[in-house]
């Protein structure tokens, strides 16, 4: 398998991020046509960040994604962006799902998402490879 590296000005990189968000008080709401509505917002929200979504997936109370996104492209700004465009199209859109399950209590502000989240870099070669490789460098006499 290759990796496939993208240039960016001065610059060629493959940025791979996973990242988790999960849902306010960890409220297990999400269903099948959420999930899916969820994988077209964020696909969509990620080719405007100059990203990639690569891969999706989730459960009842949180989502999974992998993302393929540039160097100028700030990963905070990046989840803030994901985060509350996608909070207020599903809340807009399954309205009837969540109050049915009686959350709306719970949610006493306008969001869908908690505000933590998890990103972690993902792909290339294990830390330790790294290491090795450049410790390994022919140092200049």
């Amino acid at each position: 398998m290759s990796t496939i590296l993208h240039s960016y000005r001065h610059c060629v990189y493959k940025i791979n991020l996973h990242i988790v968000f999960v849902t306010k008080y960890r409220r297990k709401v999400i269903n099948s046509d959420m999930l899916s509505r969820l994988k077209d917002i964020f696909s969509h929200l990620c080719q405007n960040q100059k990203s990639e979504l690569l891969e999706f997936g989730g459960e009842l109370d949180h989502v999974h994604l992998l993302i393929d996104f540039s160097p100028d492209v700030a990963p905070s700004k990046l989840v803030n962006t994901l985060k509350t465009i996608s909070s207020r199209m599903i809340r807009k859109e399954f309205a009837e799902h969540i109050n049915k399950l009686h959350i709306n209590k719970f949610y006493w502000k306008p969001v869908f998402w908690t505000g933590a989240y998890c990103v972690i870099s993902a792909g290339g070669a294990p830390l330790e490879v790294l290491k090795q490789y450049i410790q390994n460098q022919e140092e200049p006499e």
